[in-house]
């Protein structure tokens, strides 16, 4: 053997630390296969516990079932919000108030301007003034954030806080 190393021009002791190297790959290599094989023979276990061919197929099934059921229960939760979005359009959604003195001999800003708005800013405004003689109410119609009838500047700023609640939101959080 000699004789065929030494007309290719290999040392004996190089060929040796070759072939060592390549068998401890091999036996790493190894290791490593053995480890995934025995997590995945684990995992096999686990899900085929208690089952054999039959009872895995009729498992299965029934989660096909499940979630068909489970589908339908979706799509019918996805047309209930859609019919409670529509109706929320014409629910009253923006409010604003203003508190005032109506008559300067009394004190306290006993007097209020309230308007409540939809998504589309219609609604009302809503004035109630309070004096010695008693309390006077008053109601305007609003139609795309605008009312037809002239607006007190108290039922103005009202209106505006109504319009552009986000906004004023803000600046309140800001003070």
């Amino acid at each position: 053997m000699k004789g065929i190393l030494d007309s290719w021009g290999v040392d004996p002791f190089y060929l040796f630390v070759v072939m060592f190297i390549i068998q401890i790959v091999m036996i790493v290599l190894y290791v490593m296969l053995n480890t995934k094989y025995r997590r995945l023979q684990k995992s096999y276990v686990t899900f085929m516990r208690g089952k054999n061919g039959k009872n895995l197929e009729k498992s299965i099934f029934g989660k096909f079932d499940e979630l068909d059921e489970i589908a339908e229960l979706v799509r019918a939760n996805e047309k209930e919000v859609k019919e409670i979005s529509e109706k929320m359009k014409t629910h009253y959604q923006k409010v604003g108030i203003v508190k005032y003195d109506a008559f300067h001999e009394m004190g306290g800003e006993l007097s209020f301007a309230l308007t409540m708005l939809d998504e589309n800013n219609n609604g009302w405004i809503f004035n109630a003034m309070h004096s010695r003689e008693g309390c006077y109410t008053y109601i305007k119609e609003v139609v795309n954030g605008e009312s037809y009838i002239e607006l007190s500047s108290e039922e103005k700023e009202c209106l505006e806080k109504a319009v552009y609640q986000e906004k004023y939101d803000l600046r309140d959080m800001e003070e």
